[in-house]
């Protein structure tokens, strides 16, 4: 389940309710036509002209943070990113922590979404890889998302959503074979038009198939990293409890594979599934 309100310089507000085919469903071609380019990043640097980092906003009452721009590291080619407590002078009535949220500049449609990573544990907690595309002031696209969501009071599962028009309720959580907040592991998702499968390590966690009738992500989104703690969601996230020491995500890698392009990494689950190597 996920609440999310969204604003800012690249989102318009939005509310997040409770909850390769040759022939595409209808609309489905959206996802396919101005979309960005493969890439994959190993974060020596965070690279301007990829990434935005939010910064002096939050996305609603729901979240006990602001996001901060200085809450963003690189630490020895991984990314970091942090919730700590904001200075008392800067802290806003009711979000007392700072927390981190990096998003692309491009959007992305069809293809292999990976990120190498390791979440932060705290009950209260989300460390996130996702997609997302919402309504803007400039664009009235439809809220379509696809989420990898680590709950930090459960270290050893990992929660699977999408959302198409604004319809989720699709969470599931998968169980996960050690303590993610321990171990540097490979999260994935394809997302094609008549399906999206998550994978772990290489290998294949869960499937979502597209019902006819229901909503289903059609239209490109940004890819979105983040890092952040609730309020009053104890029923989802657990009550929040600051360990007393900053909460920090990592990421090594992300990478975008577009559909039936070629694998960039030997580790990619575009060579795996097809057999292919990596382009040099």
């Amino acid at each position: 389940m996920t609440i999310e309100l969204r604003s800012g310089p690249v989102f318009g507000v939005m509310l997040l309710s409770l909850l390769a085919a040759t022939a595409f469903p209808a609309g489905a071609q959206d996802a396919e036509a101005g979309a960005g380019a493969s890439f994959v990043d190993e974060f020596d640097r965070i690279d301007p002209a990829r990434w935005y980092k939010s910064d002096g906003w939050a996305n609603g009452t729901h979240q006990n943070c602001t996001w901060s721009k200085k809450n963003v590291h690189i630490v020895d080619g991984t990314l970091e990113l942090v919730l700590e407590p904001e200075d008392a002078g800067a802290a806003t009535e009711g979000r007392p922590y700072s927390c981190a949220e990096m998003q692309t500049h491009d959007s992305y449609g069809y293809g292999t979404y990976e990120v190498r990573m390791r979440p932060a544990a705290a009950s209260g907690l989300v460390s996130a890889f996702f997609t997302y595309i919402g309504p803007r002031p400039d664009a009235p696209n439809p809220h379509d998302e696809i989420d990898i969501e680590f709950l930090g009071k459960d270290r050893h599962a990992v929660q699977l959503n999408y959302f198409g028009e604004a319809k989720g309720g699709h969470e599931y959580m998968a169980p996960l074979p050690f303590d993610a907040s321990q171990t540097m592991a490979d999260y994935a998702f394809e997302w094609a038009p008549d399906a999206i499968r998550w994978y772990l390590n290489g290998e294949l966690m869960h499937e979502e198939k597209r019902q006819e009738g229901t909503p289903f992500p059609n239209t490109p989104g940004k890819i979105m990293l983040s890092i952040w703690g609730g309020v009053d969601l104890d029923g989802w996230l657990g009550k929040f409890d600051y360990p007393g020491q900053p909460l920090i995500a990592r990421y090594d890698r992300i990478a975008f594979t577009k559909a039936g392009e070629k694998c960039q990494f030997p580790e990619s689950i575009v060579c795996r599934r097809h057999g292919k190597s990596a382009r040099n």
